[in-house]
């Protein structure tokens, strides 16, 4: 698999990287081995997990399952802290809360350190430098090789890298994760811009469009798919209204002309995208990975390409 700089630091990650949010719940411990061997024997490195995923399930397979397999050095884990999903969901990214999310991330994967420690989504309540200062001491205290930010604007993620830059012993943003693909194109006016002019790595998260990308939904909703359980239907039913029908029937079109899959068609996109360094896969099943993991292979033809942005620039 190939791999890329994240951003302007020396760390390599592979263009996929592996989501792991369902582990522990949709996906179990057999599964979740299965997608693991799949994975690494693709050459994929990068493991994407969160102290909130699962109430802490997902972190504790993961460090299960990497210790299991002998491939702490082989891989490069990332968590994020400062987001508590279980409730009311809730944001803190106090240096308290973080630092304390930190070393439960660390016991629960079964290491010393992590390679990418990110902070979840941007909090109002919580002075910035305050934030920051949780992720210059995970840095210079070793439990973090590598640090960056989730879910932030571009105001947001300039002002952050800046503010991390310019503190009396300064420490490089590596990266923000975000939501991008053809039926989400909101970072394109800002955030992309600013992460592009950084330097900064740019992981996209739900790159099938929360998996209505896939074609799946074309027809209705599958029994055994997230739109049909009762705490993701909120998560994928944006997705299958408006516009999204016009841009799914589009991806389905070049698929058949192209003979591949529409997930095939939509990671490439991403993965075709300025400034994307890796798109996050959550597969719930080994099946859904392999399908995933061929998307690494094609190069769209620009003809596509244009006809893929012109339909989905709406979308924004």
């Amino acid at each position: 698999m190939e791999l890329r700089r994240l951003g302007h630091t020396g760390l390599e990650v592979s263009c996929l990287a592996l989501g792991t949010m369902g582990w522990g719940e949709s996906t179990d411990q057999h599964e979740a081995r299965d997608i693991l061997g799949i994975y690494r024997d693709a050459g994929g490195t990068l493991i994407d997990t969160a102290w909130a995923y699962g109430d802490g399930s997902s972190e504790t397979l993961v460090g299960q399952l990497v210790a299991e397999a002998g491939a702490r050095d082989d891989v490069v884990l990332a968590t994020k802290a400062g987001l508590l999903m279980r409730g009311d969901r809730r944001r803190d990214a106090s240096r308290r809360t973080l630092l304390t999310q930190l070393d439960q991330s660390l016991e629960r994967l079964q290491t010393d350190h992590v390679d990418l420690w990110q902070v979840h989504i941007w909090d109002d309540a919580t002075p910035l430098h305050e934030t920051l200062s949780a992720l210059s001491y995970a840095v210079q205290s070793g439990r973090a090789r590598y640090v960056g930010i989730s879910n932030y604007t571009g105001w947001q993620t300039a002002y952050a890298h800046t503010l991390l830059g310019s503190r009396a012993e300064p420490v490089t943003l590596a990266s923000t994760q975000v939501e991008y693909s053809l039926l989400n194109r909101a970072i394109e006016p800002e955030v992309a811009p600013a992460v592009e002019e950084l330097g900064m790595g740019m992981l996209a998260w739900s790159p099938l469009g929360r998996g209505v990308l896939t074609g799946k939904y074309r027809h209705g909703i599958p029994g055994d798919s997230r739109a049909a359980t009762s705490h993701m239907d909120r998560f994928v039913t944006p997705y299958l209204e408006g516009t999204s029908r016009s841009i799914v029937e589009a991806v389905a079109r070049a698929a058949d002309g192209l003979q591949l899959s529409c997930g095939e068609v939509a990671l490439a996109w991403v993965l075709g995208r300025p400034g994307v360094t890796s798109a996050v896969i959550g597969a719930r099943t080994a099946t859904q990975l392999k399908g995933s993991l061929q998307a690494e292979q094609v190069t769209l033809p620009p003809a596509i390409v244009q006809a893929l942005d012109d339909v989905s620039e709406v979308a924004r």
